[in-house]
């Protein structure tokens, strides 16, 4: 089996024998149910691939939906003039390279129709182009836009920058409802949703189907999929990893499944991460090996979002609509990034419980994370591997100077408030450790209790700033935080941790045994 790693184009996926899961008959539910759309999926999850199949249906290229779900739904294949617009491929350092990009686009597309390039507003352009091939061809335009939110992405860093992109994208696409007379069918989709008094707000006839349940299937790959396209790769998987078939279904949903877009639908497999296992033949982390998410990194820089938040919490499905308000709740924009999904669903309160999908995300973002808290980087002295070392073979005291020393190297400028860099950095170390060992963490008012399990040892840590580590140690009393482990053979230690906020590190720490 040839695997499209990479390959975003439907015409060659299906005329050079590749692997194509068939999504044609939501791509017909689409077609025939409405005519003006919005996705949001995250990066690499097959959202290209989605509006090239689009686009060969609209061309009326019916050979290549041959033995697919389409072939037996449609009667009619009409040829469109089709618009396509794929911001994927810009550069967004400063105006110029939003305006280029369009400039572009809309360039090759007069080119095509005939039409001299005027000294015309960008917005004129595509009206004209929009008017002239409807003219031409007596059907009307088929608009899709690929990555629409790219150039807001890459500018998160720079304010002002992005509001004038906001400006430019505003009156670009608000041509679309503009000319709607002369438009068959409109799809956008990108990461994230910039919606309200943003650069939707003149475009509102999109239909938004990011939490349709109706689509949670039109991107990605479900269980049922996997079975039907990829039984006999799993199979091959399983024997050259030394495992049965059903441990390989099982590991590859622990790592790569997870991802809900709507209350009670599916799970979704990221497809990229599917493939590049099949490939490869192994269990890799393969998602953030395509592209670092430096603008999560700026988000919480500005709002000061303590970590342990993320999935402690429940968000009312409101706030999940856009991501216009992500400097005071970076949570949507993590939601549609693809870091977060739905878990539960609160009827009542019509709220949900978010979490990491898989393995792979969670891995990966306490990795990307800790590029950023750690003095040195995941490369430096302060591994995860020595921490879980030392902790395995019961060595506080070395878990604990390493830890101080951590702190003593740090870089105090990654957050704002100092009680937050200190929660968030211990919260990345544990998230690592956590895919080692059983790590539980428990925060409440500023403060932070930590549990570690290993087969021998059971370490709990109180933490506090500017407090004494004996203050620390009597909360754990007080607490009775040892009573669960009262019967457990194991070895106890019970830690008491004083962060300093003049040392911008710790300065005490006391341990005692049970």
């Amino acid at each position: 089996m040839k695997y499209p790693i990479g390959i975003q184009t439907f015409e060659k996926i299906r005329t050079e024998g590749y692997a194509y899961v068939d999504k044609t008959q939501l791509v017909y539910k689409l077609v025939t149910e409405g005519s003006c759309y919005f996705l949001s999926r995250p990066r690499r999850f097959g959202k290209s691939l989605l509006l090239s199949t689009l686009k060969a249906y609209f061309l009326g290229q019916k050979e290549l939906f041959d033995g697919l779900a389409i072939a037996d739904l449609e009667t009619e294949w009409k040829e469109y003039p089709v618009f396509h617009f794929d911001f994927n491929t810009g550069l967004y350092t400063n105006l110029e390279g939003l305006n280029s990009t369009i400039d572009y686009q809309l360039f090759k597309l007069e080119q095509q129709f005939g039409i001299d390039k005027a000294s015309l507003s960008l917005s004129d352009r595509f009206k004209e182009l929009i008017s002239r091939a409807y003219e031409q061809t007596g059907q009307k335009v088929v608009i899709l836009v690929d990555e629409y939110d790219k150039p807001l992405l890459e500018t998160i860093g720079n304010p002002e920058l992005q509001n004038e992109y906001r400006k430019i994208l505003k009156s670009f696409y608000g041509v679309e409802k503009t000319m709607d007379s002369c438009i068959q069918f409109t799809f956008f989709t990108g990461v994230t949703k910039f919606s309200k008094v943003s650069i939707f707000s003149d475009l509102n006839n999109l239909d938004d189907i990011s939490l349709n349940n109706h689509y949670a299937e039109i991107c990605g790959v479900s269980e049922r999929e996997l079975h039907d396209n990829f039984d006999e790769t799993i199979d091959a998987m399983a024997a050259s990893n030394g495992m049965s078939k059903e441990d390989c279904y099982a590991r590859l949903e622990k790592q790569y499944d997870g991802y809900h877009f709507s209350e009670n639908s599916v799970g979704m497999y990221n497809p990229f991460s599917l493939l590049k296992a099949f490939s490869e033949g192994r269990f890799g982390d393969y998602w953030f090996a395509t592209g670092t998410p430096t603008f999560l990194v700026e988000v919480l820089q500005q709002t000061d979002y303590p970590l342990d938040r993320l999935t402690a919490e429940e968000v009312d499905v409101r706030t999940m609509d856009s991501v216009d308000m992500m400097y005071s709740n970076p949570i949507p924009l993590l939601f549609q990034s693809g870091y977060l999904t739905i878990k539960e669903y609160n009827e009542r309160f019509q709220s949900y419980h978010l979490g990491f999908p898989n393995e792979e995300v969670e891995r990966g973002f306490a990795q990307f994370l800790a590029t950023y808290y750690f003095a040195g980087g995941m490369n430096g002295s302060f591994t995860i591997n020595n921490f879980v070392r030392e902790v395995e073979r019961g060595d506080i005291e070395g878990f604990m100077t390493r830890l101080q020393s951590l702190f003593a190297d740090g870089d105090y400028q990654v957050m704002g408030k100092l009680e937050i860099y200190f929660q968030n950095t211990l919260s990345v170390i544990f998230k690592l450790m956590g895919l080692y060992v059983q790590v539980e963490r428990h925060t409440s008012r500023g403060r932070m209790d930590v549990t570690i399990q290993t087969r021998d040892y059971i370490y709990i840590m109180e933490l506090k700033v500017d407090k004494p580590a004996d203050e620390a140690l009597k909360q754990i009393e007080d607490k009775q935080y040892a009573a669960p482990f009262a019967a457990d053979s194991r070895k106890l230690f019970k830690v008491g941790v004083c962060f300093g906020s003049e040392s911008k590190g710790i300065d005490d720490w006391k341990v005692v045994e049970r």
